[in-house]
């Protein structure tokens, strides 16, 4: 869902997208996916592209820390133009950040330590399915290099999609990648 709303261009909707991925402490995938991963997917420059004959496992411990640090650089270089400090409040990674720590934190005020097992299971499991989704959309796929040194444009080959009724509908249409 913080994926699918991510691509809105409503205010309100943004920042559901962001509230949604603070849940599993994931903000940066608002500013990785929509200003990174849409501009380098299948090039080797995308931490979010699985290599062909990449498993799972290696690609996730090359693609979570790769996203997020590409978010990172995006920001900073964007509210560097505006002349603004990354560490500012206007940081589109900080937002989501202080979200997750403010739920967090309250989680753990109200049921107790017990939370402190529960929330990096929950943590866990949505960056699993995040990454788990980001493998199989663009497994093994490569944009073509031109003489010019820069790749092709983004068509829909260069996506792995579904037009099954039932998986959509349930994933909200994420099996239909290319679309965005």
């Amino acid at each position: 869902t913080g994926h699918e709303l991510g691509h809105k261009k409503e205010a309100f909707d943004r920042w559901m997208a962001k509230t949604v991925l603070a849940v599993v402490g994931y903000g940066h995938f608002f500013i990785e996916h929509n200003k990174g991963h849409h501009r380098d997917v299948a090039t080797p420059m995308d931490p979010a592209t699985s290599r062909m004959g990449e498993n799972i496992y290696k690609f996730s411990t090359r693609e979570i820390p790769g996203a997020f640090r590409r978010a990172w650089g995006l920001e900073e270089q964007r509210l560097s133009r505006r002349g603004q400090s990354v560490w500012s409040f206007d940081n589109e990674i900080l937002q989501p950040m202080v979200i997750t720590v403010v739920l967090y934190t309250l989680l753990l005020a109200f049921f107790g330590p017990k939370m402190l097992v529960f929330l990096p299971i929950q943590m866990a499991f949505g960056w699993w399915q995040q990454t788990s989704a980001n493998y199989i959309e663009h497994y093994g796929l490569l944009r073509e290099k031109m003489a010019d040194g820069r790749y092709e444009h983004q068509k829909p080959r260069h996506s792995w999609n579904s037009n099954h009724i039932v998986s959509n509908l349930v994933l909200f249409h994420l099996q239909r990648h290319s679309d965005h």
